[in-house]
Order: structure tokens, then C-alpha cells, then sequence
């Protein structure tokens, strides 16, 4: 099994926001804020090659919303399939597409706009991977949360019958061999993570239950999450499981690491060290 990090560019957040009850005096340290309170943040892809499997996790912004759109996010760096193209990687050699959650950084990426203005699959030969109980979650959206999930990011999908549903289960369940999937439900309703058997330990693909690096630690909590609560409970479940066990945690949107162990301080609060 092959793990590659591929960018798909950086976009900008507010900072508050991303950081929740966490004072500005304190997160200003780690992830300096513009003028504006934003902060720049990664959207970081993963490419799994397993096999005759070429999977790609997550897919970034993608460039189909208009410039009013993009200026409320100052997207900027190199984007997915440049990325990709970088490393040899086709779009048309991608066999699957797992996509976390349906929030617009994470699935924006996973269909383009052709020559014509019209929405075509950015990986044509990929089957592209949700759960139903997400998907009608993002598509009959709340109204706190209706502005992440813009429909011609997702909808389109399922009418090129090109998107299938993983079952929700309580448990982990494995997906392909060396690949399961536990269900979330902090951030949003049925987020999937990837937990990923290497052989020598496993890998999680954090998605938004820890973006970055300082979002390891318990309070910080970002402002984004449905359920706070639940996600501080799902958090210190995954961080017990990484630290006893050694695992490694792939942070999507942190712009300075990409992976990184989970430890212990001397005050008992946990912190991770990039790998």
C-alpha cells in the first residue's frame, strides 16, 4: 500500500471560528490571523494505492462556484489536479473517491465545470463514496449549516449514478481490505473517517474531528460543529485509541504538517508530534 499527500490548495477561515471558546490571544500564536481574522488553512487530499485501487480521500474547493463565492475564502496554492499531475497521477487512473462529509471544502473538488459550463466528474472512471444518512443530511440541510453544502457539489453525483452509499453502523466497519470507516457525528450527521492498516500501524484520515495539529487538544473546538459535546466525546475516544496504540493521524486542513503521534505532556494534556 502506497500513502501520498496531495494537496488541493489553501483557503482562508476565520480564525474564531475555527478555533471556537479558544481566545484569539491564545490561537493567534499557532496559526497567525490576516487584518481580516482569517486564517489560511490546507485542504489536504490523500491518494491510497492498493492494488489495482487508486482512492483518492476528499477533493478540496474545486474552481465551480463564482468569484463572489471564492472571495469569501481567498482560495490560493496549488490546486488538486495540478497536484496531482505532479506526482503522475491521472485523473482518469482514480478509481474511487471517498469523501468525508459533503461541507463545500471537502467535495467541492469532486466535479468540474468542461469547456461547455456543464458539471462533468472531475475523476470520470471513479466510483465516488458517501453514506445515505449524510447525504440526505446535506441535501434537506438546517439552516445553521445550509451554506456548507451547495448542491451542485454533491446532487449531480447521484444523478450520473456515479456516487454509492456506505451503510451507518455504530461499529467500524471495513470498506475494502486494510480499509474501514467509523462514523461521526460531531462536526455533522454521519462525517466518515478512514482508518487505514499500513501493515506497520494504521493511519486515520481526521477529516474535521481534528483538522490541525492544535486542534488535538480537547477544548479547541471549532465553531463549525453541530454538536460540540459529541465531538469532544468522539475526539478523546480516537486520541486514547492513537496514543495506546501507536497510531498516526493525517490532518487535513493543518498548513504546516500533514501527520503527526499522539502523546501526553506534563500536564496530561494531550499534544501531537509530526512525523
Amino acid at each position: 500500500m502506497k500513502l501520498t499527500p496531495v494537496e488541493a490548495g489553501r483557503f482562508k477561515l476565520d480564525g474564531g471560528a475555527m478555533f471556537g471558546v479558544v481566545p484569539k490571544r491564545i490561537w493567534n500564536t499557532m496559526n497567525a490571523a490576516d487584518e481580516e481574522n482569517m486564517c489560511s488553512w490546507s485542504m489536504r487530499s490523500l491518494l491510497i494505492e492498493n492494488g489495482n485501487s487508486k482512492i483518492l480521500v476528499d477533493t478540496g474547493l474545486g474552481f465551480k462556484q463564482g468569484n463572489k463565492f471564492r472571495s469569501h475564502f481567498y482560495p490560493h496554492g496549488q490546486e488538486l489536479e495540478q497536484s496531482l499531475q505532479a506526482i503522475h497521477m491521472h485523473p482518469e487512473s482514480v478509481t474511487d473517491v471517498f469523501i468525508t462529509h459533503l461541507h463545500f471544502d471537502h467535495v467541492g473538488g469532486a466535479l468540474k465545470l468542461d469547456k461547455n459550463g456543464r458539471i462533468i466528474p472531475t475523476f470520470p472512471n471513479a466510483v465516488y463514496w458517501s453514506n445515505e444518512v449524510h447525504y440526505n443530511w446535506a441535501y434537506d440541510a438546517n439552516p445553521r449549516e445550509k451554506a456548507s453544502f451547495l448542491k451542485e457539489n454533491f446532487v449531480p453525483l447521484k444523478q450520473m449514478n456515479k456516487l454509492k452509499f456506505i451503510d451507518v453502523s455504530r461499529d467500524d466497519i471495513e470498506w475494502m481490505p486494510g480499509l474501514t470507516v467509523r462514523f461521526i457525528h460531531g462536526h455533522t450527521e454521519a462525517q466518515m473517517l478512514l482508518i487505514i492498516d499500513t501493515g506497520k500501524t494504521k493511519l486515520v484520515y481526521c477529516a474535521d474531528l481534528i483538522p490541525s495539529q492544535w486542534h488535538v487538544r480537547l477544548p479547541y473546538i471549532m465553531a463549525y460543529d453541530m454538536h460540540p459535546l459529541v465531538t469532544l466525546e468522539e475526539k478523546e475516544r480516537l486520541l486514547q485509541e492513537a496514543m495506546t496504540n501507536e497510531w498516526d493521524l493525517f490532518l487535513e486542513h493543518d498548513p504546516l504538517v500533514h501527520k503527526g503521534r499522539v502523546r501526553k505532556d506534563d500536564r496530561g494534556h494531550y499534544r501531537l508530534d509530526p512525523n
